[in-house]
């Protein structure tokens, strides 16, 4: 079942789209080609593009302090897993940690390499690392995949903790969540929001033989959803169609 999310916030904008870039990049590392580890540099590259915001890691570090808080209080608790919880809260703890011990900018050793940002600064110019243009690019890229995969795991290693940290806020917000099955008439579904804890993020999962996909149109009072389907030769079309589909508002 297909599912989108739609944040309220900047703040949670950030987050997923540093889980998508997190995803692209470890996905391309584990392949083999010259043409996967491509991809996984630029994913590289746009992972510091996003994180170069000085607060971020204040504000990653302030998150997982205060759910180790929460989870902490959460102890003791029959409906929850003790051991399970334990776990989180020992990788919370370690993630902080490791966030911590970099006293320095997220992402700065990978900004003090000339080479690596020489080539950032060609991939912003449509085909500008072809061969002739950066044949040191060239080059590296022809010296095998143990030797790129090597070198691309230590670039991205000294991103993981912000990739721990992410995904396991996202997990969290996910997971403190409350669920309905709705049913969109014409296509169109609108609620007005409410409650002491206002939503931060929207999920909508719809079944996989419906040809249709939400756009939404939302925030912290409103949420406003409207389906449409797709042919990959003109523009996408409203549904005429009654579309089931279950809605879950995510806080934190």
């Amino acid at each position: 079942m297909p599912s989108y999310d739609y944040p309220f916030n900047e703040r949670i904008r950030t987050l997923l789209r540093i889980e998508d870039l997190f995803l692209k990049a470890l996905h391309h590392l584990n392949g083999d080609s010259e043409y996967n580890h491509h991809c996984a540099l630029i994913s590289i590259f746009q992972i510091l593009d996003v994180i170069d915001r000085a607060e971020l890691k204040a504000d990653l570090l302030q998150e997982l302090d205060r759910q180790k808080i929460m989870m902490r209080n959460l102890r003791g608790n029959p409906s929850i897993s003790e051991p399970l919880l334990n776990e989180l809260i020992s990788e919370i703890e370690t993630t902080a940690i490791e966030l911590r011990s970099n006293a320095s900018k997220l992402g700065q050793c990978l900004r003090d390499n000339e080479w690596l940002m020489s080539i950032k600064q060609r991939t912003t110019i449509p085909g500008g690392v072809c061969e002739f243009d950066l044949p040191s690019y060239h080059f590296w890229l022809g010296l095998g995949s143990e030797r790129r995969s090597s070198d691309l795991n230590n670039w991205l290693t000294p991103l993981k903790p912000v990739n721990v940290a992410v995904r396991i806020i996202l997990h969290i917000l996910r997971g403190s969540s409350a669920t309905s099955r709705l049913i969109a008439h014409g296509g169109v579904y609108q609620e007005m929001l409410g409650g002491v804890k206002p939503a931060q993020m929207v999920r909508i999962e719809v079944a996989d033989d419906l040809n249709c996909f939400p756009e939404v149109s939302a925030n912290k009072y409103a949420i406003n959803i409207r389906f449409n389907s797709l042919e990959v030769s003109q523009r996408p079309r409203s549904c005429d169609f009654d579309v089931p589909f279950v809605l879950t508002l995510c806080n934190l």
